[in-house]
């Protein structure tokens, strides 16, 4: 089996991450969670469950998945697949197996857990999330020929694909960064159908106007700037 890695970025989740954390497979070989200046027992609560934890002062998802690729870029031991997966029992962390499968068997280099309408439970997706879904997947199909349809957090990459994408974004454009860069590196993608449930708590990003309107921002701001690039 290859050696598989899966990073966690977390705020103020203390009473989902555990369950996190116990959902996912025995085949990952190490769990990390990132704790992005929590001010409550999500460091205590990953660390009792067996996670490695790491502490982000920086406020932002990007700062907290940069966080955790430079902890794992000091292992001696090499990495081959890092998963992302948000701390809010949000996603099915057992799906994890799904997601890796066609690194594994099928050489692909980059998988996206789709949160498709038929797998959503009601009200897990706002409506300014499922709009601004639409409309940035909308754009990359028209301005760069791709079959995303999702820009789900629950995500699996080959390591050494990780590293050549060259992540810079600290916040909210995190994950449509990655999408755009797998595009333009021409890397193999697919998508797989997950489940998707309402979270613990209350969203940082899409449950707050400021944050909707700041990830709508960044999204299209990352869209059109490689829309635009030779």
């Amino acid at each position: 089996m290859p050696n598989i890695k899966v990073i966690i970025p977390a705020y103020n989740e203390e009473a989902s991450i555990p369950l996190v954390i116990k959902a996912i497979p025995s085949i990952v070989d190490e769990i990390i969670v990132v704790s992005n200046n929590s001010t409550d027992q999500t460091e205590i609560n990953a660390k009792n469950a067996g996670a490695t934890v790491l502490v982000e002062k920086q406020k932002g998802y990007g700062y907290a998945c940069l966080k955790g690729m430079n902890y794992i870029s000091k292992q001696k031991n090499k990495t081959d697949i890092i998963v992302f997966l948000d701390g809010d029992y949000s996603d099915y962390p057992e799906e994890l197996t799904k997601i890796v499968q066609p690194i594994i068997e099928d050489n692909i280099d980059f998988v996206v857990g789709a949160r498709t309408k038929e797998l959503r439970e009601d009200g897990s997706m706002t409506s300014p999330q499922i709009f601004g879904n639409w409309l940035a997947t909308s754009l990359m199909r028209l301005l760069f020929k791709s079959t995303f349809t999702d820009l789900g957090p629950f995500r699996a990459i080959k390591y050494d694909k990780l590293l050549g994408l060259n992540m810079e974004d600290k916040t909210y454009g995190w994950t449509v960064e990655m999408q755009l860069k797998v595009l333009r590196q021409r890397l193999s993608y697919r998508e797989i159908d997950v489940n998707y449930r309402n979270r613990i708590g209350v969203s940082k990003v899409s449950g707050t106007i400021k944050g909707a309107i700041f990830a709508g921002i960044k999204i299209l701001g990352w869209i059109f700037k490689y829309s635009f690039k030779k």
